[in-house]
Order: structure tokens, then sequence, then C-alpha cells
């Protein structure tokens, strides 16, 4: 069964985008982020096309979305970014799943886990907070996180990393600072007799890192919203230029009705129609990812390649179109998110009217629209 909305996964593009990453940060490698089901796109198609694209490994935020991916039959090295509830971390185990260490105790927790299991040594890779302050091990804490792995029995250091706060704003200076703290505490683990060597996954470099900072890449980059064909950020725009973007969002016209002049439509009848028009409802809301004050802010659709404003609250279930004195009839195409015939409306024309990032819009889109993928 499917319904009249849907949207459309082109794996061809994120294979394509996987490429354009790999060769502009060559010869570093390039581990694909698919967490939050591959940000709205599904994380196992997306995950393939990565690595058919060149992706030698991949990222994912919880234990879970690493064992649903090891359950669809990929082998390839999966990293969770984030420190996990204990109650994780036997499922991380056995899935081969590497993890990321910033404190002690999840350091010893983790060799408890892998003792009592039986389990062969599990590689993890040490986070370091240089600035961004959400969480990793504070530079001078460093050495103690990899002092432990290394008395630890069952855990190995395989990687060290830290993430960037502003790598999509290319001029400004807090990327340099982080990455001297980074290359500062890396030199600190050394003298202090610390296991770092030429041998550690070393990264830091998320897409607008990847794409704008050269010095960021190290070992390897972790591509995320760049392998989707969305722009990290507006400082970065100019970079993106050769990305496609992976995901479509249609539906088809469920109601067509005439309205008269001074008649208003939706929850609080906040919309009142100047003329006579059609007006068009489409069985998509805001319990599908179409914000309730989309309407507010300009949002439009595609029909017959024309632009048509969405009038009245979003509902749950449904918008409504003026159309205007177009023909449109019930089943006709409407485009969301993409092109129809000259027209386009991207997801960053999404954000960028509701004041948030692509990132939030394509994550949005939830599970009860089908993904069909091309």
């Amino acid at each position: 069964m499917s319904r009249w909305a849907w949207a459309e996964v082109d794996l061809g593009a994120i294979e394509h985008n996987v490429r354009t990453v790999c060769a502009t940060v060559a010869p570093s490698a390039v581990w694909a982020v698919v967490k939050a089901d591959g940000y709205g796109h599904g994380a196992t198609p997306a995950a393939r096309a990565a690595l058919r694209g060149g992706a030698t490994g991949l990222c994912v935020a919880l234990v879970q979305e690493g064992v649903a991916l090891r359950r669809d039959g990929i082998g390839a090295p999966i990293l969770v970014l984030s420190e996990q509830p204990p109650e994780e971390l036997a499922h991380a185990v056995r899935h081969r799943l590497t993890c990321t260490v910033y404190s002690v105790a999840q350091v010893e927790a983790l060799g408890a886990v892998v003792r009592t299991l039986g389990a062969a040594p599990l590689g993890v890779h040490v986070k370091l907070d240089t600035g961004m302050h959400r969480v990793g091990a504070a530079p001078d804490s460093l050495s103690s996180v990899v002092a432990a792995i290394d008395a630890a029995d069952g855990v190995r250091i395989s990687g060290i990393f830290t993430h960037l706060a502003m790598a999509d704003e290319p001029e400004d200076e807090f990327t340099s600072r982080q990455l001297d703290r980074f290359v500062e505490a890396l030199a600190g683990v050394d003298d202090d007799g610390g296991d770092v060597d030429t041998a550690l996954i070393v990264h830091a470099a998320n897409s607008a890192g990847a794409l704008a900072h050269p010095q960021a890449r190290w070992s390897m980059v972790r591509a995320g919203i760049s392998i989707y064909g969305l722009s990290p950020g507006p400082g970065v725009d100019h970079l993106t230029t050769a990305l496609r973007p992976a995901l479509s969002l249609h539906a088809r016209v469920g109601h067509v009705q005439r309205v008269s002049a001074g008649e208003r439509i939706s929850y609080g009848l906040r919309h009142t129609f100047a003329s006579d028009t059609n007006v068009a409802t489409i069985p998509i809301g805001y319990a599908d990812g179409v914000p309730r004050r989309w309407s507010s802010v300009g949002g439009e659709v595609l029909i017959h390649g024309r632009r048509h404003p969405i009038v009245g609250v979003v509902t749950m279930d449904q918008i409504m179109a003026d159309v205007g004195d177009h023909d449109v009839a019930i089943g006709d195409a409407v485009v969301l998110i993409g092109t129809q015939g000259d027209e386009t409306i991207a997801a960053t024309d999404w954000a960028n009217r509701l004041g948030t990032i692509g990132y939030e819009i394509v994550c949005g889109i939830s599970k009860r629209v089908e993904r069909r993928y091309t």
C-alpha cells in the first residue's frame, strides 16, 4: 500500500557526491555519516550507496543505528560518534562497532563488557573537546583517557578525533584555533608516553571542514550533509556546486474546490481570500515533516511547473494551495522539494524561510512518508 505523499531518493546522487568528496579530500579517506536514518534518506540504502561511491567507513550517533546496519549485512567499519549508555555497550561489542570514548569510566565499562563476553579487543576512538563544548575529553584529561585505554584489557585505541564548531564559516578564526589545540593535545599525549602513533585514524573534518579546510583532513573526513547533496552552510555554498541533492518530496492533489472572495481557510481561519479562486488540498502535513507555520513564511508547492502558495495553517495530514484559475485536478503531481518543469524548490529554500538549516528539513521528513529509491 502507498499514499499520495512520498519522497524520492536518488542513490546515484549519493554515490556521485561521495565520489566528489573523495576526489576533493584525497588522499584522506571518507567515512559517510548515516545517522538519523541517513539524514532522512534511509540509513541502509544511503550507506550502501556511499560505500559504492568510495567511502571506507560509516558513522552513526546511536548503537541502535549501527546494529541496524549490521543486521542489514553491512560489514564496513562503523563509528558511534559519542559515548553510549552502559546497557548499550554489549550490543556495540557483539556487532563490532567502533565506540567513541572520552572518559575513564566509559573505557573501564567497555573493557568489562569485552571481558564478560570473551570478545576480541575492541577498537575505540577518543574524542577531544577543542572548543565546541558539547562532548569530548578536555585537552588536559586526554592523557588520562589514553592511559586508561593502555591499561584496559580488551580495549585498544584505534583513532583520535575532534569536531569543528565553525567550519561552515571559513573566515572565522575559531577553526584554526581548534585545530591548533588538537595538534597540541596529540603532541602532549606523545610527550607523556601515551599510545598515539601514525597508525591511528586521526580526524577532525565534518563536511564543511572537508571542503573548506584542507589542514583538517588528516587520515579521514566525516562527510555528512554533503553526501546528500546539501550545503553545510552559506559560507561554503561555492564549494558545493558539484553536489547533487538526493532527496525530493512529492504528493498528489487530493481535492479541489472553488472558494469565494472573503472566505477564510484552515484552523484559526487566518487566511482570507482576496478574490474567487481554486484551492487544492494535498495529503501531507506537519506529521509528515511540513512545518505548521510553513504557509506563514511564504511556503509554496509546484503543480504543472508553476509555483502556488500554501494558504492557511498547515494541518497534521494536509496542506492547501491557492492555485488561482489554473486547471488543477485530483491526482495531479505536486512537488514540495525538488524540480518540476523549469522551477525548483530546494530544501535550503525551506530552511532559509523558516530560519533553520537544510539538515533539519530533510531529517524532519517523517517515517509516514514512503521513501522510493532510484
